[in-house]
């Protein structure tokens, strides 16, 4: 079957196995790993960058994390805990931390000394300034990090049907399976479609809650990163 006979045929769009159905499924997974992973990394981050410690162990976490292939550690997951919800949810959570918890470092790390010296001469204590300071000044760089983790978790939330749940993945699980390749871009597209749509809903949530003010400054931050970053050729070439 090809791609568009696979997408226009009706047959696909109903019923318990239909795109709907598995599209609710998808964003199921997805949710639910994001929800457990902000839990997780966005009280440690904020923590690690109000008091400064630990810093060291955000970066190494992140890498190493990010380093673990997903399906592997799936495999491993279903060998030592079986087939089930658990493995996936474990190995998409393992993907989902580290861009939230290095956003949320980051965001609290680099909030503006002069601002934070100023609630503090204000009498502000220690919680009130991050819970009332750095966490508002951070939104910018934390919602950054659970958009770059809302991506690759859509993306990667595939594997669920890889042992045997249902999500997206299962049109392209089902579609190798019987050398259907219409089916298995159908299914491509459809999660391609909703990383999308989610990114640019998120985009527009982010607009909402961070004010024009923040939103400015932290891109200003992040292009001075870049200038920092990046050799200046023309300095280069009038020296040689």
């Amino acid at each position: 079957m090809t791609i568009f006979g696979w997408l226009f045929d009706p047959a696909n769009w109903t019923g318990p196995q239909g795109a709907p159905q598995r599209l609710v499924e998808h964003l199921g997974y997805t949710a639910l790993t994001l929800l457990i992973a902000i839990i997780i990394a966005v009280p440690l981050g904020a923590w690690i960058g109000h008091t400064g410690r630990g810093g060291f162990l955000v970066v190494g976490l992140a890498n190493g994390l990010r380093a673990l292939p997903t399906l592997g550690l799936l495999v491993l997951l279903v060998g030592a805990i079986g087939i089930g919800l658990l493995g996936p949810l474990i190995a998409l959570v393992v993907l989902a931390v580290p861009p939230i918890l290095a956003g949320t470092y980051a965001g609290v790390r680099n909030v503006d000394g002069a601002v934070v010296d100023a609630a503090k001469g204000m009498g502000m204590r220690g919680r009130d300034v991050l819970f009332q300071v750095e966490l508002p000044n951070a939104l910018p760089l934390i919602i950054g990090g659970i958009r770059s983790s809302l991506l690759q978790v859509l993306s990667t939330a595939t594997i669920a049907a890889f042992v045997a749940l249902g999500g997206l993945g299962r049109f392209i699980i089902d579609g190798l399976a019987v050398r259907d390749f219409g089916q298995m871009i159908g299914g491509s597209l459809l999660v391609a479609g909703l990383a999308i749509v989610s990114d640019l809903l998120l985009a527009g949530l982010q607009k909402l809650l961070v004010s024009p003010g923040l939103q400015a400054a932290a891109a200003q931050r992040g292009g001075k990163r870049r200038l920092r970053a990046v050799p200046d050729k023309t300095l280069t070439a009038e020296a040689a």
